[in-house]
């Protein structure tokens, strides 16, 4: 194969991947409506009880900054708290940035819920409608994570993240640092439309099954 047939089938691939990610971010975003007025009550009342959705500094393709949407899971100043305990707070650098739900002083009831259903990330399909994400790639990271891709920094920010990825096909939140380095740079390795559809697949018996999830 010569370089100009494989630009083509690049170049290709690109294009069936976004129009794959814009009538995917459609569908997702009319499943997010229904759900969107039966959700609201539960942040009204209780520990819950304050904005409908989170948004977050995540970093993108190429280095490029921008805010992901989730359904809010966490009481409203949750950074704040976590870093006021300094030993949970280095547990949780240490354990790849993450707590177990029960030992998680940010996370609320229905935060653990919606987590454990993956309803929190609904509103993310407005990330990928917007281009900042694509329904499949590796999942988009805050700024300290990136310092875990060392040498292979620019080929982890070469593409797009995604709502789903070969990460969460591998066991997600029960894949820590430092392989989940080696697991979402598989996919890096291996992009292609067949396998896009086979992490898409697995992605949804895995929700059904609530696998992984924290």
């Amino acid at each position: 194969m010569n370089q100009d047939e494989t630009i083509a089938i690049k170049s290709s691939y690109k294009l069936i991947k976004r129009t794959i990610d814009i009538l995917g971010a459609i569908v997702g975003l009319f499943i997010l409506l229904l759900f969107l007025i039966p959700l609201i009550p539960f942040y009204l009342i209780g520990s819950n009880r304050g904005p409908l959705f989170f948004k977050q500094q995540r970093i993108g393709q190429n280095g490029k900054q921008f805010g992901i949407y989730k359904f809010r899971s966490m009481i409203r100043n949750a950074e704040e708290v976590l870093k006021e305990d300094k030993e949970l707070y280095d547990k949780y650098v240490a354990n790849s940035y993450k707590l177990e739900p029960d030992e998680d002083p940010r996370i609320t009831s229905f935060g653990r819920f919606i987590r454990k259903t993956s309803l929190d990330e609904l509103p993310q399909f407005l990330n990928v409608l917007k281009g900042e994400m694509s329904l499949v790639g590796p999942r988009p990271i805050v700024q300290i994570e990136l310092n875990e891709y060392r040498d292979k920094k620019d080929l982890f920010l070469s593409v797009k993240p995604g709502i789903t990825g070969y990460w969460q096909t591998c066991g997600r939140s029960e894949v820590n640092y430092p392989e989940r380095v080696d697991v979402e740079l598989h996919y890096m390795y291996n992009q292609s439309l067949i396998l896009d559809l086979t992490i898409l697949f697995k992605t949804v018996v895995q929700v059904l099954l609530r696998k992984g999830a924290y």
